[in-house]
């Protein structure tokens, strides 16, 4: 990598998404500072996939900033509340799930916007994508063009004239897609976690929508997926 190549905050969950926009931003000649947030969410094994991978790309710098949603709760992924399993494809394509956190990516994206700022950097690298997903309101194109205007105008460089981009290279890719791009940057997938739900000992459940949107990619790229699951489930719809 060139010593001179532009900085870039990475978002880095340690899921396949995550993972691949790390992988792609590298691959672009970005110099990648990773950052992973620990928002109390109940898949903390995901933080642990994040270093795996962080390591397995050589990325030097990765931050974990904890941040915790858990004193708002709302969402089964940060209170008490059960994980959906199950659901049909097409249910998962409408309307807004449980496992939605209270305004994640916003707070995410702020965190890293922050990292940004003091690094003197104007790109942000973020894993979201409005195919194959949940139906999460903070996931689309207008969120981040959105996003993208606060930056300019409720930060000091922002106001400054530094214009800061949101990279999403996976907005418009399924989930084969993304398995596909992962794959031709590199990507060890069995580094990665994507499960909701999952085992003390991390392995995932199979049945709640991330693991049936994860093993739907995998089956349709026609690539085995290595990670383990309890009691992996062919997505229904």
């Amino acid at each position: 990598m060139s010593r001179n190549a532009a900085p870039a905050v990475a978002l880095l969950s340690g899921g396949l998404d995550s993972a691949t926009a790390l992988a792609w931003a590298r691959a672009q000649g970005f110099e990648c500072h990773a950052l992973t947030i620990d928002y109390g969410q109940r898949h903390r094994v995901e933080i642990e996939a994040a270093r795996r991978v962080v390591a397995s790309l050589g990325i030097a710098d990765h931050r974990i900033v904890s941040a915790d949603l858990r004193a708002f709760g709302g969402s089964a992924l940060t209170a008490a509340i059960d994980v959906p399993k199950e659901r049909p494809l097409e249910e998962m394509a409408s309307g807004i799930p449980v496992s939605y956190v209270p305004a994640r990516n916003t707070v995410l994206l702020a965190l890293a916007l922050a990292h940004a700022e003091t690094l003197g950097a104007v790109d942000l690298v973020a894993g979201m994508n409005a195919l194959d997903y949940s139906g999460y309101p903070d996931c689309r194109p207008e969120f981040l063009r959105a996003f993208e205007e606060v930056a300019r105008l409720g930060t000091k460089a922002g106001v400054e004239g530094a214009r800061f981009t949101v990279h999403a290279p996976l907005m418009a890719l399924d989930k084969a897609g993304i398995v596909k791009l992962g794959r031709s940057l590199g990507i060890d997938f069995g580094l990665t976690h994507s499960c909701y739900d999952p085992e003390p000992d991390g392995v995932a459940c199979g049945a709640c929508d991330a693991c049936q949107l994860r093993l739907k990619g995998f089956r349709e790229a026609g690539v085995h997926d290595p990670v383990r699951y309890r009691a992996p489930i062919s997505p229904r719809g």
